[in-house]
């Protein structure tokens, strides 16, 4: 993994967050019911259809894809400019993720925190957690970028 990263955001994005998505991968690979139901911790479960099959599934893999592309990137360069696009890449799409969530449960059940279910914890709070680690990491809050020790010169 990247050397240039500092320590605690290093911990989040290289290890923690791949892990978690490998399990947003996995949720809808073995109970798509539960993974669509859960998306509403706060209303009644619908039955699962065909389409939403489909599409939870389809965001399983989207979820591993993630997974991947984070491992690669980190893994792949020393170049500060590659890593700072990528996690700004990441922050606006944390702020989509959370955008539709608070969209589809409203105000009130955003808000219950007590009221969350794993899926929304992930959803909310693990969401949450990254995006703030996200900007703490851009704003150069657990410090400066590593200079890597050692760059490959061109194959």
């Amino acid at each position: 993994m990247t050397a240039i990263l500092p320590p605690f955001p290093y911990f989040v994005f290289a290890v923690f967050e791949p892990i978690s998505l490998v399990g947003g991968f996995l949720t809808p690979l073995l109970d798509p019911a539960y993974f669509v139901s859960a998306q509403t911790p706060h209303l009644l479960p619908v039955p699962l259809t065909a389409g939403s099959q489909v599409v939870a599934l389809q965001l399983g893999n989207v979820y591993l894809l993630l997974a991947m592309i984070g491992i690669g990137v980190l893994s792949a360069t020393k170049d500060p400019k590659v890593v700072r696009n990528y996690v700004i890449a990441l922050a606006i799409a944390d702020i989509g993720h959370l955008a539709s969530t608070y969209y589809v449960i409203g105000h009130d059940n955003y808000m219950d925190v007590r009221g969350w279910n794993s899926m929304a914890w992930g959803n909310i709070g693990v969401t949450t957690f990254l995006f703030m680690t996200r900007i703490g990491y851009l704003s150069g809050l657990f410090g400066n970028d590593r200079v890597a020790s050692s760059i490959r010169k061109g194959l």
